[in-house]
C-alpha cells in the first residue's frame, strides 16, 4: 500500500492506517498472527459488554468518546474477516461444497445485543458533542447503524473459518443468513474514504473508520439473521469467506501442513570489553588530513503535520493531540518524500559535487549511510556510481549503522583517505515513510530526507577539519533490537521500543561527553575538548528526550542546535540536514567546531568533532528543489530499459 497519498483537498491520508492489511508472507503459526491481530485490534478495543457498563455507569464523557468505543469495537469484531477473508453473498444452491479454500463463520448469537444496542442509542443524544454537533450525528449515524445491526458475538470468532464440508458437519452450525441480496447495495468508494474532509482532525480520523466498517457489510443489515445449517434454504444467501490474496491463502497452507515456529537461541549476557576503545585523534593517527569540501542536503518535499497525523489516527492508536505529540517528541512536523530513496540520494550527490567543484571522475570512494535503502543487489553506493558515470572507484558500499550513520561514514571516508588520498563522497539518506505502516510511535518520530558530504585529502601543511571521531556498537540484545525493520510483530513495519532505545542513548551520551571532557582543549587551551565546543549537533532522535539525556550528563538546552522540530528524525539522515539547516538558518555563520553525537538502532554509536565553514555548504532555502527535478506529484523512478529489452538482454 501507498506511503501516503495526497487526496482531493491537497491533504496527506496513509491508507495503511485506515484499511487494515496484515502481512502473512512471514507468519508461520496461529500464535504469530495472534500476537500481530492483539496488537492491532484487541489491546484498545472495548467488548460490547464494556461499552453498556460505561454507558450505564456514565464514563462517556462527550459523543466523541462514545463513537471511538463503537469504532474500536466493530474493528475487534472485524479483526480476522477484514484482514484475512473477501466476504462474498452467495446464493446456498451456488456455494461450493467441497473446496479448501471457501469457508463460512461458524456465529453465536450476540449475547444481551439487544441491551447493548439500545443503551448506546439511548446514551448518545444525553451527551454533549466534543466538537461539532452535526459532523458528530452523521458519523453517528453510519457507525450505529453497523452497530445495532450486529447478530453475532465476537470474542470467540475463530481466524480459521471451517471450510463448508466442517460446516455442515454440525446441522446446528449458526452463520449468516440474507433473504435476498442486492449486487449494487452502496458502499463507500476508495476515493470517498480518501478525500473525507472535516474540519477537525479526530472528527475525519472517525469518519474515515466509519466508512470502512459500513463496506464489510455490503447489503441490507437490517434483514440478516444467523440461520442453522439445517435450515439454509437453495434461494437463501450465505456470506462465504475467501482468501483475500495468495499470501493468505499460503498462510492457511502452512497451517494445514503444521509448520513449526521458527526457534531463536537466547542472547548471552553482554559484558564490557577487556579495555576501553580510544577515541582518535585525527591530526595524531593519520597522514592524510580529511578536509570537508562540501555538505549539501535534500529534504522532504510533503510536509506531515501533527495535525496530519491525527487525521490519519489508526484504529489501533491512543488518542493523542496535536500538542501531546510536541510535547512528547518535540517535533511539530515531519518532511516526507514523493522521490524513491535512490533519486534522493542521487540529488544529494550531484548538489555536493557540484558544491565541491568536483567531477565523478575524480572521486575515489562512495559511501552510503542508511537503514531504509530498496535495494541489496546492486548496493545503493554503487548504484550511484553507475548513475553518476563513475567509471571505476577504489570502493563503493552501503552502511548499515541507522541513527550513527554520519558518524559511522564520516569514520570510514577518514580512512579511505589515508588509502587511496582522494575525495570520498559520504551519503546518509532515508526513507521511512514507506515502511512505517501503522505504527504510533515510528508515525510520530519519523521523517525522509538525504545530505551528502565530499570529504577529500587537505593541503600538505594545513589541518583537517575532522579532529577526533569514535565509533561504539552493542550493548544488551534489548538494546541491540531496540528499533526494529522489518518486525513480525508489527506487520513488518518499523517499530521502536522507547525504554531501550532511551536506555542506549542515555549511555552512550554520557560516555563520549566524559570522555571529551578527559581530552585537552587544542591549541594549548585552558580546559577540555568539551569545553571548546562551539555548538553540539546531536541525532535528531526525539528533541524531548535528547534534552532530558543532555542535560543528565551536564549540558545545557541552549548548546545543542535541532531542525526535528520540521524534519523529524531522519537516522543516518539527521545530523548532516541539521548542520545544513544550521547555516541556512544563521545560527552558523563562520567556521566552528561542533561535536555531532549520533545513537540508535542496533545500540549503534559514533561521533564526530569536526570544523564546519558555513562557506561549504550548499545551502538550499525551503521551496528549492535540488538536482534532478522530479516533480513531487510524480515519483522519480531510476531510468530503464523497456522491460522487454532488458529481458532480452538478461535471457539472450
Amino acid at each position: 500500500m501507498n506511503a501516503f497519498v495526497l487526496n482531493r483537498h491537497g491533504r496527506l491520508v496513509f491508507p495503511s492506517n485506515i484499511m487494515p492489511e496484515l502481512d502473512f508472507s512471514t507468519m508461520q503459526t496461529l500464535q504469530q498472527l495472534d500476537s500481530v491481530v492483539r496488537r492491532d485490534f484487541e489491546t484498545k478495543a472495548p467488548s460490547g459488554t464494556e461499552i453498556l457498563e460505561r454507558v450505564r455507569t456514565g464514563a462517556y464523557e462527550t459523543r466523541y468518546d462514545l463513537m471511538r468505543d463503537l469504532a474500536l469495537n466493530l474493528f475487534w469484531a472485524n479483526r480476522f474477516s477484514i484482514t484475512m477473508y473477501d466476504k462474498r453473498p452467495t446464493r446456498w444452491a451456488d456455494v461450493p461444497r467441497t473446496r479448501p479454500d471457501v469457508f463460512l463463520p461458524v456465529l453465536e448469537p450476540w449475547e444481551d445485543g439487544e441491551a447493548k444496542v439500545t443503551g448506546v442509542h439511548q446514551a448518545y443524544p444525553q451527551l454533549p458533542a466534543k466538537w461539532s454537533e452535526g459532523c458528530e450525528d452523521r458519523i453517528f449515524d453510519i457507525l450505529f447503524d453497523v452497530f445495532a445491526n450486529r447478530r453475532h458475538h465476537a470474542s470467540t470468532l475463530p481466524a480459521i473459518k471451517p471450510t463448508v464440508v466442517e460446516f455442515l458437519e454440525q446441522p446446528g452450525n449458526l452463520t449468516f443468513r440474507l433473504p435476498r441480496y442486492d449486487p449494487d447495495f452502496p458502499v463507500y468508494d476508495y476515493t470517498d474514504i480518501l478525500d473525507v474532509s472535516e474540519d477537525v482532525p479526530e472528527l475525519e480520523a472517525l469518519h474515515r473508520w466509519a466508512m470502512v466498517l459500513h463496506n464489510q457489510y455490503p447489503w441490507e443489515r437490517s434483514q440478516v439473521e444467523l440461520a442453522p445449517a439445517g435450515d439454509l434454504r437453495d434461494d437463501d444467501y450465505v456470506v462465504a469467506f475467501h482468501p483475500r490474496d495468495k499470501e493468505v491463502r499460503a498462510f492457511l497452507r502452512r497451517l494445514r501442513a503444521g509448520a513449526e515456529p521458527r526457534h531463536v537461541g537466547r542472547p548471552r549476557e553482554s559484558r564490557p570489553p577487556v579495555r576501553p576503545y580510544p577515541e582518535l585523534d585525527v591530526r595524531q593517527r593519520f597522514s592524510v588530513q580529511p578536509r570537508i569540501e562540501a555538505l549539501a542536503a535534500v529534504h522532504g518535499d510533503r510536509v506531515c503535520s501533527n495535525d496530519d497525523l491525527i487525521r490519519n489516527t489508526a484504529y489501533n492508536w491512543s488518542p493523542m493531540s496535536a500538542d501531546e505529540i510536541v510535547s512528547k517528541t518535540g517535533i511539530e512536523q515531519r518532511e516526507y518524500s514523493s522521490l524513491p530513496v535512490e533519486e534522493l540520494a542521487l540529488q544529494a550527490a550531484e548538489s555536493a559535487l557540484d558544491k565541491a567543484g568536483r567531477q565523478p571522475e575524480e572521486i575515489g570512494g562512495v559511501l552510503v549511510c542508511t537503514c531504509t535503502s530498496s535495494r541489496l543487489i546492486p548496493s545503493l553506493a554503487t548504484y550511484l556510481c553507475g548513475q553518476l558515470g563513475m567509471h571505476q572507484v577504489y570502493a563503493a558500499h552501503d552502511i548499515i549503522a541507522a541513527c550513527a550513520g554520519m558518524p559511522y561514514g564520516v569514520a570510514d571516508a577518514v580512512r579511505m583517505l589515508q588509502e587511496i588520498e582522494r575525495p570520498v563522497l559520504v551519503v546518509c539518506v532515508e526513507k521511512f515513510s514507506d515502511k512505517i505502516g501503522n505504527v504510533r510511535t515510528s508515525r510520530m518520530i519519523f521523517g525522509d530526507g538525504a545530505a551528502a558530504l565530499v570529504v577529500g585529502p587537505a593541503a600538505d601543511g594545513t589541518d583537517g577539519d575532522i579532529e577526533f571521531m569514535k565509533t561504539y556498537a552493542s550493548g544488551p540484545a534489548s538494546e541491540v533490537n531496540s528499533i526494529l525493520w522489518p518486525n513480525p510483530e508489527f506487520d513488518n513495519n518499523i517499530t521502536v521500543f522507547g525504554p531501550q532505545v532511551k536506555a542506549l542513548a542515555g549511555r552512550y551520551l554520557t560516555q563520549m561527553i566524559d570522555e571529551l571532557g578527559k581530552l585537552p582543549a587544542p591549541g594549548g587551551r585552558d580546559g577540555s575538548l568539551m569545553d571548546a565546543i562551539d555548538l553540539i549537533v546531536p541525532h535528531q532522535a526525539n528533541k524531548t528526550m535528547v534534552i532530558q539525556l543532555a542535560e543528565r550528563a551536564g549540558l545545557t538546552a541552549d548548546q545543542l542546535y535541532f531542525n526535528i522540530e520540521k524534519v523529524g528524525n531522519t537516522s543516518s539522515a539527521s545530523i548532516p540536514l541539521a548542520i545544513h539547516d544550521a547555516v541556512r538558518d544563521g545560527v552558523i555563520t563562520d567556521p566552528v567546531r561542533v561535536f555531532a553525537p549520533g545513537f540508535g538502532a542496533g545500540a549503534v554509536a559514533g561521533y564526530a568533532v569536526m570544523r564546519v565553514d558555513p562557506a561549504v555548504v550548499a545551502v538550499q532555502h525551503p521551496g528549492e528543489r535540488g538536482t534532478g527535478g522530479a516533480q513531487p506529484d510524480m515519483p522519480a523512478q531510476p531510468e530503464r530499459a523497456p522491460a522487454s529489452e532488458e529481458m532480452q538482454t538478461a535471457f539472450g
